[in-house]
């Protein structure tokens, strides 16, 4: 299928969004938001579910508002760009459609992806890629006189001439290239997006001749009203990049009218610096800012051009290389409706322990600056945001003096969360603390550490000095990414994407796994069986775990207590076992008496560790002198815990241990403690511990008052870093790619909006042969252009509400009412037809009342006919029962007794208990 056929077809598909009535088996009622149904219509297949959690608004236009979401099933954070239709003119609801057609058409890695849209009653949904870097245009501006390397400028020009390629090839005119539609990653990744105003064009030779775009990137051509082609969009191009040489734009004046007598005229605002740039690179901008639109090159011929095409293999490698992280597939047809059912929550993150036994709650991370991942060390606090920017501070009480460790660049001891500078521009994903130093892992699986090298914990030979203040880039890794990195008290062990462990630091106990006890400061690769698939590495204090796909454990380093689960039951006289202990070992050893379980997380503590298996259920093993294993006792235990009693029956999803006690969250949002609580570590006032005086308990008893789901979950030393989450609000809505009709809602809502705009092919009319103000539209620009848009700026937009509910968009702020089953209301019960709509649409709605009214009357009816005939069918049994009862006495009895001696009743305390010396706890010889 050509691509303008294509085209027509997801226009097709969409189009009765938008003023069509008629549609393949879509709603019809006047409510298009509809309750989650099992199917997506007859014998369709089950719908998929997607959850979404609103995160902060990012800026609000004239009919809507961007948002910030994460979805849940792959931790990814979306865009929903939100749309008022009621607002709307007739052109600009065609405009919306054309953006959704446009980018459901086009798949390249240096342009907005396109996920899904929805319909929320008039507000129209669209889901898109977020670009955490912010904007060009802001990119310039944070440059503050200071040039662009020549390098970046290619680099970027490299990315916006392939996506403007391929919107070309697929005969796509965008209209509207500027600064402020190129966004960025924190990776430097380009992504050129708003295409509200884009246009098709049927061949390569076709003319647009409406005036549209941004005055100061207008071409000649339009300036001077004749027809244009996509050679409009390569002077664009042009001026993107002359701002990117000089920080200036291409053309500047006072107003619209001299503005496009410069640029007519081809009278810039300054040159290029010739000693900064190469003349190849300044000539290729001159090129594309030809006054004469058939002398300007096309996007392939600019990539053809040597200064891009010596490079080109090399830079189409590193953008694949940077979207990897993030890229998500899409669907490959537009029949697939998946339900979007956005959760409203609050995020905050509490803290323990060193003294404190009330929970403090950090109101520096609050809404809109969520928290995805915590990590207590000894000495400090880490806090990836979902937004993936880094925050730490201190956790000590006293004088004790750091290294380094928070990477401010100095030694102050910062006791609210404070933002690692250092690291702007690169997106966090993961955070490990150790005794005095921290290493992070970005998107991209570059490796950043900071803190004390006395151990050589850095990972530099130690050439950095004994403290590094600031993050420094491990280079060992550039061409190995890492997926996952733990830090121990003075060790750090990673796990790269190709599936290789490596570890260097302190050696001692052999907690390296490199069969010696030196110390290495290098990154060393330790040796793994090429049969097992490491997917989670994991430190303690002196050792470290290797967990595989199949849920078996491997671990290395002091064993004391058996808190490595290595020591091995040995068969003697009946209820006498013995153990052979084993104190150390220095290479990976699998951990048999793990073996019966499939084991999907392990969290080693100073003297103990906590397992869950994959049935939810936890483990643990090692010291037990302070009741921190939570078997009931502070009895000596020598092989593994299967924990029943408080925890009987739940499943825990959360687990960590620090020392001598263990923090557990389970799946129903209850939060556990137990061990030793001293020092705060179990959060216990002095008047919630057992017999007063008694700061040990031995049973997982239930802390923080109300229920709480708990993303994440981290303890170390005497202290407890978590997150706790709140569901404010839930809606379900319908997604509407698969062309579900909405049109009924935009006509009833809008004079004049009837059916058939949308659904022809876009003409160039009258109405729209006059420029549009800027600010008349949504168009997915958040900031304002210098005074020539009316757009509200992020910075302005999160002013404008604050606390809880500027995480919460607004349609989600006065959702309908919910149903039991915590569903919109709204299919059963038609929403009351707005006071614009017409009569026929009335007449249609009390019908579609009348109908449901004559649908419960029957159903009512068959349930009291059941009713009858299930009494007779009881009548019935009965008598046929007391018939039998004599020859059934004699016989049931002899049945009863020969299933007693056959199936003996089962042991119930072996599956909720592992007791030392009974058979169930013996590995099979």
């Amino acid at each position: 299928m050509s691509v303008l056929g294509e085209y027509e077809r997801h226009c097709d598909s969409i189009n009765s969004d938008f003023g069509s009535e008629s549609g393949g088996g879509g709603d019809s009622g006047p409510g298009p938001s509809a309750s989650p149904g099992p199917r997506a219509g007859g014998g369709a297949a089950e719908q998929e579910e997607l959850h979404y959690i609103p995160i902060r608004v990012l800026g609000r236009g004239a009919f809507g508002e961007a948002t910030l979401y994460r979805r849940t099933e792959d931790d990814s954070l979306v865009v929903w760009k939100e749309v008022d239709l009621t607002r709307l003119s007739e052109k600009e609801r065609r405009d919306a459609l054309n953006e959704i057609v446009i980018l459901a058409l086009l798949q390249h890695d240096n342009i907005i992806a396109y996920y899904n849209h929805f319909m929320d009653n008039t507000t129209l949904l669209i889901e898109l890629e977020y670009c955490n870097g912010g904007n060009l245009y802001d990119k310039i501006l944070r440059q503050k006189d200071k040039l662009f390397e020549e390098e970046m400028v290619v680099w970027y020009l490299f990315q916006i001439v392939s996506a403007v390629s391929c919107i070309h090839k697929a005969g796509i005119l965008h209209r509207d290239i500027k600064t402020l539609n190129i966004f960025l990653t924190k990776a430097n990744l380009i992504k050129l997006g708003d295409y509200g105003l884009a246009k098709k064009l049927n061949s390569e030779y076709s003319m647009a001749e409406t005036l549209v775009g941004t005055p100061y990137y207008m071409s000649p051509e339009l300036c001077q009203g004749v027809k244009y082609n996509f050679k409009s969009d390569i002077w664009a191009v042009g001026c993107v990049i002359f701002e990117l040489l000089t920080l200036k734009r291409t053309f500047d004046a006072t107003n619209p009218l001299n503005l496009c007598v410069k640029i007519v005229q081809g009278i810039r605002a300054m040159e290029v610096d010739s000693s900064q740039y190469s003349l190849e690179l300044i000539q290729m901008v001159h090129a594309c800012l030809d006054q004469d639109p058939e002398q300007r090159p096309t996007a392939d011929e600019l990539l053809d051009r040597p200064l891009l095409r010596r490079r080109r293999r090399e830079m189409e490698e590193k953008v694949t290389l940077l979207n990897a992280p993030t890229k998500r597939p899409r669907s490959s047809t537009v029949t697939e409706a998946p339900i979007a059912v956005v959760t409203s929550r609050t995020s905050e993150v509490y803290v323990w322990g060193g003294g404190k036994s009330t929970p403090q709650k950090l109101d520096v991370i609050k809404s809109g600056c969520s928290a995805r991942q915590v990590c207590a060390g000894n000495t400090h606090f880490a806090v990836v945001t979902v937004e993936k920017e880094l925050y730490t501070w201190v956790n000590m009480q006293g004088g004790t003096k750091l290294h380094g460790q928070l990477g401010h660049g100095d030694k102050a001891s910062y006791r609210q969360p404070k933002h690692v500078e250092k690291l702007q521009g690169k997106a966090i994903r993961q955070v490990s603390c150790g005794d005095d130093f921290t290493v992070c892992v970005t998107d991209e699986g570059q490796l950043y550490a900071f803190g004390s090298d006395y151990y050589g914990c850095m990972g530099v030979d130690k050439v950095a000095g004994p403290e590094v203040l600031e993050p420094m880039q491990l280079n060992f890794f550039l061409n190995n990414p890492v997926e996952q990195v733990s830090c121990g008290d003075n060790h750090v062990v990673v796990l790269t994407r190709n599936k290789e462990v490596y570890s260097w630091g302190c050696g001692e106990y052999g907690r390296l796994g490199l069969d010696s006890e030196e110390d290495y400061y290098t990154p060393q690769k330790v040796d793994v069986p090429k049969a097992l698939i490491i997917v989670a590495v994991q430190c303690g204090c002196d050792g470290t775990f290797l967990l595989t796909q199949s849920g078996k454990v491997l671990a290395c380093g002091l064993n004391e207590s058996n808190k490595l689960g290595l020591n091995q039951c040995m068969c003697g006289i009946i209820n006498h076992e013995a153990y052979h202990e084993v104190p150390y070992t220095t290479s990976f050893t699998l951990a048999k008496q793990l073996s019966f379980y499939k084991i999907r997380t392990i969290a080693p503590g100073k003297t103990h560790t906590a397992a869950i298996d994959e049935r939810g259920r936890l483990l643990t093993f090692g010291c037990n002198k302070c009741g921190q294993l939570g078997v009931g006792n502070y009895k000596k235990r020598l092989g593994i815990n299967l924990l029943g009693g408080p925890l009987g029956g739940k499943q825990v999803i959360r687990v960590s241990c620090g020392d001598e006690f263990t923090i557990a969250a389970t799946d129903d949002n209850h939060i556990f403690a137990w061990g030793n609580g001293g020092n705060g570590r179990l959060a216990m006032t002095p008047t919630e511990r057992p017999h007063g005086s008694d700061i040990c308990t031995s049973w997982p008893r239930p802390i923080f008052g109300s229920l709480h789901h708990v993303p994440d979950l981290s303890c170390r030393g005497w202290h407890t870093i978590l997150i706790v989450e709140k569901v404010l609000n839930s809606k379900t809505i319908r997604s509407n790619s698969s062309g579900l009709s909405i049109g009924t809602v935009v006509q009833s809502s809008t004079p004049g909006g009837g059916g058939g705009g949308a659904g022809r092919e876009e003409e160039d009319s009258q109405q729209e042969s006059e420029t549009p103000d800027p600010s008349g539209g949504f168009r997915g620009t958040m900031e304002a252009d210098r005074g020539m848009e009316g757009l509200v700026s992020p910075t302005e937009a999160m002013g404008i509400s604050s606390g809880a509910s500027s995480s919460c968009p607004g349609w989600l702020r006065k959702p309908p009412r919910l149903n039991p089953a915590g569903t919109c209301a709204g299919k059963g019960a038609p929403l009351p037809p707005p006071a614009c709509a017409c009569s026929t649409l009335r007449v249609e709605v009390e019908r579609l009342q009348g109908l449901v009214v004559a649908c419960l009357a029957e159903q009512q009816k068959l349930q009291q006919e059941n009713l009858q005939i299930f009494t007779q069918l009881q009548t019935l049994n009965k008598k046929l029962e007391g018939g039998q009862q004599v020859g059934m006495h004699s016989k049931g009895t002899q049945t009863a007794k020969e299933e007693m001696e056959m199936d003996p009743k089962p042991d119930l305390d072996s599956d909720s208990w592992c007791l030392l010396g009974t058979d169930s706890c013996r590995p099979s010889l």
